[in-house]
């Protein structure tokens, strides 16, 4: 049986694909491998976020948790002009996403973490996350609830997840957490969510 992408150590046969992809009117370079979320082309999930992101009007970085191969940190600090960190509790995924920052002339922060395990203190101006539906609801809700205390004021979470796999619930979470939420985006099943820190 192969890894999947929640894997710390995919030790599966490394094979990297590389294509060029249109992000909010720009080409990018990117690189995915066996063992990473979405090898071949960026996810439809994860595009919907990226073209819909709209930067909140605070000071502070972009933190992308589960970033995989890094198509959502790098489209979106490039495009805003803001540093970002990628988390991802998986090497391989971290290691690409370097890569592909490095290729694409994008500057960004790369650390292995489960949720917000090595973030601390720190608080950023938006979270966005495509969250690893296989790592299991628990591991989805806890992206999802800690998000709150990892934004500052004023600061958005995005959230994309098809209905099948928990949008319901997952809206129904962030209304709990944060008082509110917006759908801000609906598309082939795929709901883009976003959340402010008041």
């Amino acid at each position: 049986m192969g890894d999947h992408y929640y894997t710390n150590d995919p030790r599966s046969e490394s094979a990297p694909e590389t294509w060029t992809y249109e992000l909010r009117g720009k080409q990018y370079h990117f690189t995915s491998d066996r063992g990473v979320f979405s090898k071949g082309s960026v996810d439809f999930g994860s595009r919907l976020l990226i073209e819909t992101f709209e930067m909140p009007d605070v000071s502070g970085r972009i933190l992308d948790v589960g970033c995989g191969y890094g198509p959502m940190g790098i489209s979106l600090a490039d495009a805003s002009g803001r540093e970002a960190l990628l988390i991802d509790v998986n090497e391989r995924a971290l290691a690409l996403s370097e890569q592909n920052a490095a290729r694409n002339g994008v500057t960004v922060e790369t650390r292995l973490s489960h949720a917000y395990d090595v973030v601390g203190g720190e608080r950023f101006a938006a979270i966005v996350t495509n969250p690893p539906i296989r790592a299991g609801k628990q591991v989805v809700h806890t992206i999802l609830r800690e998000a709150h205390t990892h934004l500052v004021d004023g600061g958005a979470i995005y959230v994309v997840i098809q209905k099948k796999q928990g949008a319901p619930s997952a809206k129904k979470l962030l209304e709990e957490v944060f008082g509110q939420v917006e759908t801000i985006a609906k598309e082939k099943g795929y709901f883009i969510f976003r959340a402010i820190r008041s």
